[in-house]
């Protein structure tokens, strides 16, 4: 890719414009709208969106450093644009025809929640769901929304996958056809108006759903797409901590250069304060380099027809665990070692801190990923890894 129409050059030419919003993303817990508009100019929601529906389909590394650079300026953008590009993961498993009806615009954006106990029932060429979802981070900027549920067989018995496990349907329609409840009121990522929502007796298409369960039935051969869509999920959270942390850590250089605590030397002076800035560049830095290997390395030998093997599966979300866990890590240390100056709004560290907390508390950020991962390592992989 020419470095002109490279997904991270153009993020870094966003950045001016997006620190200087951040104030009013927080305030407003949403995203300007002129704003937004510059992020689809600059195609940052289509990085994961097939090429054969005008999405520039990067590598996992390039996408993880995209991410991470928004989050250094703003991680309630990077969020969303993680989530958003995410979603469009499930282009690759749609019909092409459903694919660009959903995404040929070029403000298309696609919000969803995790999926719950709704369970939708079969019809005549398609599903009838109702239900509610949260967490359906970006739905204030989405064209389309999606849901995740369980479906009933004609007999009432839940469809079951694979695994024997009650199989999730994915299933989109306009964000016309939802009801968005204002609910996304919290501590941290409070841009990313990560809202709930609702459909009564909606009724979705056959053509309009996909599975994100089944890798293999992907429709575009690409190596993108022989990722699981729940691993490159941990690629995009780890590109939000990466940001958010590296910030923190870049802003607590500045203060130890300046900052002399009552009763102590100035901060920069300390060996202690030396050694833990050293510990953190380290820790950073060499989190994003395992990624970046990692990505490099299983992308470069995915194949067109199959995902990638769980072997394969558990080295990406290994790196992007150690990644996540890496970043609350120093972020937590800078905190402290701040003091008061990292209490107040309006500085470097206070919404940082609070966002990636924030983040520390969703499904990527969870201990048992590490669980999961030791067991594949040691030959004895879980029933279900995505």
């Amino acid at each position: 890719m020419d470095r002109a129409d490279d997904p991270l050059t153009r993020a870094q030419a966003l950045g001016g414009d997006i620190a200087a919003a951040a104030d009013e993303i927080e305030r407003m817990r949403r995203i300007p709208a002129a704003l937004l508009g510059r992020i689809h100019d600059a195609r940052l929601c289509r990085m994961l969106l097939p090429r054969a529906f005008d999405g520039d389909e990067v590598e996992p590394r390039i996408y993880l450093l995209t991410i991470e650079a928004v989050a250094r300026r703003d991680a309630s953008i990077a969020w969303n644009l993680f989530v958003a590009n995410s979603a469009a993961l499930l282009a690759a498993h749609l019909e092409p025809a459903t694919a660009r009806t959903i995404f040929g615009p070029a403000n298309a954006l696609v919000a969803w929640g995790p999926p719950n106990a709704t369970i939708a029932t079969i019809e005549p060429g398609g599903y009838r769901v109702s239900g509610r979802w949260d967490f359906a981070s970006g739905c204030r900027n989405a064209t389309w929304m999606g849901l995740h549920c369980m479906i009933a067989e004609p007999g009432g018995d839940p469809r079951l996958n694979e695994n024997g496990r009650p199989a999730i349907r994915s299933m989109l329609f306009p964000v016309e056809k939802a009801t968005l409840i204002d609910t996304w009121d919290t501590i941290g990522l409070r841009g990313t108006a990560s809202d709930s929502y609702n459909v009564e007796d909606l009724f979705v298409a056959d053509e309009f759903t996909a599975t994100r369960e089944e890798p293999d039935a992907r429709r575009e051969p690409g190596p993108l797409y022989a990722f699981p869509m729940q691993g490159l999920y941990a690629v995009g959270v780890a590109g939000v901590a990466l940001g958010a942390a590296g910030a923190m850590l870049d802003a607590f250089k500045e203060l130890a250069l300046d900052k002399t605590p009552r009763g102590l030397g100035r901060l920069a002076g300390s060996a202690a304060v030396q050694s833990g800035i050293a510990r953190a560049e380290a820790r950073l830095g060499a989190a994003r380099a395992y990624a970046l290997e990692v990505l490099g390395d299983v992308y470069a030998r995915a194949g067109p027809d199959r995902a990638i093997d769980i072997p394969e599966r558990a080295r990406v979300r290994l790196t992007a665990s150690n990644a996540i866990h890496g970043a609350i890590e120093v972020a937590g240390w800078v905190y402290k070692q701040a003091g008061v100056n990292a209490i107040f709004p309006g500085g470097p560290f206070q919404r940082r801190f609070r966002d990636i907390n924030t983040l520390s508390q969703q499904i990527q950020s969870r201990d048992s990923h590490f669980e999961a991962i030791g067991q594949v390592l040691l030959g004895q992989p879980p029933a279900v890894f995505y």
